[in-house]
């Protein structure tokens, strides 16, 4: 595995040596504290972020390796015109594998030409974020125990998600997955997921415009947030920005093995009260993205 841009770059069985993996760290992770001694990796941050970047982080350092970058744009020569190509191969020399967000999509694969170590895309733009599909598949398999036969609520902001967009790709190579699109006409699906990835792949779906018309039917309900980032018309955010709160009232409709996942950071589309809840599942699965994570650096450095 040379480069990871995005999550169809794995197959299924990639995907399940993976989880397999992590399950192993998970159950010893003393087993893995020296893997990656003496290796570095590099988070070249263009974007802000929390719990992507530091999730890497405690990944390598939990495996024993090392950890250098930078955690925006404005700290590094990006500021000063450098291309992100020759910021990649320039970091290259100083780290074995490197994991890059960049607000515009492509950018992590343009990155590639030319580069003599691995790259993780980190999330680009509103394209993909193949490292959250792996821990959302994760969380789907620690928490369910499998991938077929399941309704998957997808809530929110759908059109800019690129949460959503990668789990949509990742779960359609699975039998029997239902998928009901729970969002305001602005916010639905893009039509390229429509047309390019759920029709072609012959999956079911519906879309729906309330969480409490579908509520009953869901295995998996994922919550986003609507990203004030992803707006060019700052009215048109604050209209739609509390179309969806999930609260502790809708959850009474809800199946009492209902998974709520959410890919963070929250700012109310989720209830405080509903943390509460065992059918909570977001800080579980904020915590699987690092044993992922741990597993997926293993695996591209073709460490055991």
């Amino acid at each position: 595995m040379k480069h990871l841009i995005d999550p169809m770059d794995l197959s299924v069985e990639e995907i399940n040596d993976l989880l397999v993996l992590a399950d192993d760290i998970i159950l010893d992770k003393t087993k893995y504290r020296d893997v990656c001694k003496y290796k570095t990796l590099a988070t070249c941050f263009f974007e802000p972020s929390t719990r992507t970047r530091l999730s890497f982080e405690a990944a390598m350092l939990e495996l024993g390796g090392n950890v250098l970058g930078f955690s925006s744009a404005d700290s590094s020569s990006a500021a000063k015109g450098e291309s992100v190509t020759d910021t990649a191969r320039t970091v290259a020399c100083y780290a074995d594998i490197i994991a890059m967000r960049h607000p515009k999509e492509g950018a992590p694969f343009v990155a590639t030409r030319g580069l003599t170590v691995p790259i993780i895309n980190a999330g680009d733009g509103g394209h993909n974020h193949p490292t959250q599909t792996l821990t959302d598949l994760l969380t789907i398999h620690r928490e369910k125990g499998h991938f077929d036969n399941l309704v998957v609520g997808l809530c929110g902001d759908l059109k800019f998600g690129r949460t959503v967009h990668s789990l949509i790709k990742a779960l359609t190579r699975y039998k029997n997955i239902h998928f009901v699109l729970i969002s305001p006409e602005e916010l639905r699906v893009p039509e390229y997921i429509f047309e390019d990835v759920l029709k072609k792949s012959n999956v079911t779906y519906e879309e729906a415009r309330t969480m409490e018309e579908v509520m009953d039917k869901l295995d998996i309900l994922y919550m986003t947030r609507v990203q004030r980032e992803r707006f060019f018309n700052e009215a048109d955010y604050i209209r739609l920005k509390d179309s969806y709160i999930l609260d502790v009232e809708k959850l009474k409709k809800a199946k009492s093995d209902l998974t709520i996942m959410h890919p963070l950071p929250r700012v109310n589309e989720i209830s405080v009260l509903v943390d509460e809840d065992p059918r909570a599942a977001y800080f579980r699965q904020a915590l699987y993205g690092k044993y992922i994570r741990m597993a997926l650096i293993m695996k591209m450095l073709g460490l055991k």
